[in-house]
């Protein structure tokens, strides 16, 4: 077969969600299958060394432009170019004039809920507004345009057939992974060297945020507060994905600013490499977010011996299972008596890190890889 897949962002320096998925499942591909043609198409971009070249899977860049015309009008014109049997997109939309069979992931379809209005007026970027805006649009023609749909979760999948209108037949769950960088075999030079590189305090709580209401910082924020007022003065909280703009903004909205300025500890974007070891210097990880697709970070952190707070909401219970402690994420005073429990309570703290280290194995690129290569030998020619 001769296979295509988009993955157009693969080469961006600062990777978000789903170019992570996209870029672990084509390397466990490449492991995987040796017999059929892959063409990667990208845009090009500054991170090159994110994947190589192989003899069976080859990268195509398409140069840049606009996202809704690099891929309505760009990339179906080179796919059709490489005679590819079926072309996967990977990032919630797809072309709507692909003469071949379409596979589309659907990570969610949390840009369709809620009216247009709203989601132009919150705190999220202008980028993430215009983006979520197109998919919205699109994303209904592209549903009927795909032949399968994938998404991430079983949650996912039964908000999307009820969403969209589709028979939950045309819909696969292939979970996400974890990939083994997130580990709890670190070395302590490793810790140390990290540790000063983003200047982090000796005992801290992580979240990992932005001005995406979804992602609940403002509560997390608040139930920090409590805490360390209440309970632990020395302990720090680390933000990931914060700069001091934008957290000024957050704290500003909810009258923070004077009451947290000496307790926050932020990292900025934090590559791949360090992540694992921010992770593993951590007390606790806060993920109490309001609305996720699967929840990647969950199984990170539980990978890395750190116990969980997440949320008993959408695709959470799903993937953090009996091994994270779950709360109301609308509800701070249950953050704050959450975090309260875990470091109060060594015995409960400690079962909550063996069932974690149990729990992430649940989830394996490899696997998903398999469960991708099935689904695209479905549409191999010889099987038709």
């Amino acid at each position: 077969m001769r296979i295509g897949i988009e993955a157009q962002r693969l080469f961006r320096p600062h990777k978000h969600g789903m170019d992570r998925v996209a870029l672990e499942l084509i390397k466990n591909l490449q492991v995987l299958d040796k017999e059929n043609q892959y063409f990667i198409f990208v845009k090009p971009d500054e991170d090159h060394t994110a994947i190589e070249e192989t003899e069976n899977f080859k990268i195509v860049e398409i140069e840049g432009g606009l996202y809704p015309i690099w891929e309505q009008v760009k990339l179906p014109k080179v796919v059709k170019s490489y005679n590819c049997d079926v072309l996967h997109c990977t990032s919630n939309t797809a072309p709507l004039n692909a003469k071949i069979p379409l596979i589309t992931t659907l990570h969610d379809v949390i840009f369709k809920e809620g009216s247009i209005l709203s989601q132009l007026t919150t705190s999220a970027s202008w980028y993430q507004k215009i983006g979520n805006l197109y998919r919205r649009l699109i994303v209904d023609a592209v549903v009927n345009k795909s032949h399968q749909i994938i998404t991430v979760s079983n949650f996912e999948k039964q908000n999307i057939s009820n969403v969209c209108g589709l028979d939950d037949s045309k819909i696969q769950t292939v979970h996400n992974g974890v990939n083994a960088s997130f580990t709890t075999e670190i070395s302590a030079s490793k810790k140390d060297n990290v540790r000063k590189k983003y200047n982090l305090p000796n005992q801290f709580l992580l979240h990992i945020g932005n001005t995406d209401p979804r992602k609940n910082t403002a509560r997390v924020l608040k139930a920090f507060n409590r805490y360390v007022n209440t309970l632990s003065k020395d302990t720090k909280l680390v933000l990931v994905g914060l700069d001091n703009t934008k957290l000024s903004i957050i704290l500003k909205n909810f009258d923070l600013e004077n009451e947290l300025a000496d307790k926050i500890v932020l990292t900025g974007y934090v590559s791949d490499e360090d992540l694992p070891v921010i992770f593993n210097l951590s007390e606790v990880f806060l993920f109490p977010s309001l609305r996720e697709g699967f929840g990647i970070p969950i199984i990170e952190a539980m990978a890395c011996g750190v116990p969980v707070i997440t949320s008993n909401t959408s695709s959470m219970p799903e993937v953090a299972g009996d091994a994270a402690l779950l709360v109301d994420p609308n509800n701070e005073k249950a953050i704050f008596e959450a975090i309260q429990k875990i470091q109060s309570n060594k015995i409960f703290k400690n079962e909550l890190v063996e069932k974690g280290l149990k729990q992430y194995q649940s989830f394996s690129w490899e696997n998903a890889a398999k469960k991708v290569l099935n689904i695209y030998q479905q549409f191999n020619h010889k099987n038709i």
